[in-house]
């Protein structure tokens, strides 16, 4: 079966490759090899380095046990959790009701 390959425009590819270094910075400022992360995170050390790369294809899973590793693990609770737009949305919608 042929997985379908999704396309992230370039401006978006940015933000993961400042994920990837964040995430390689916070390796080397815990002296930790790359060999010892893979291991820890129960991943490749293939896989290590293109997380490190901000590779959008490396499963979300991944992307979370190495951040466990380097215990940033609560900085994934901060991912989509400031939804001002879907705030607003909301509140529109509760006006309209208000007023029909």
């Amino acid at each position: 079966m042929k997985t379908k390959k999704h396309i992230i425009l370039p401006k978006f590819l940015k933000m993961f490759e400042q994920l990837g270094e964040n995430i390689k910075l916070a390796r080397k400022r815990r002296k930790l090899t790359t060999i010892q992360v893979s291991e820890r995170a129960g991943i490749d050390r293939t896989t290590l380095y293109h997380i490190e790369k901000g590779n959008p294809s490396v499963s979300i899973g991944a992307y979370f046990n190495v951040l466990r590793v380097l215990n940033l693990h609560e900085d994934f609770l901060k991912l989509a959790a400031d939804d001002e737009l879907g705030r607003k949305l909301q509140d529109l919608k509760l006006l309209g009701k208000q007023s029909s």
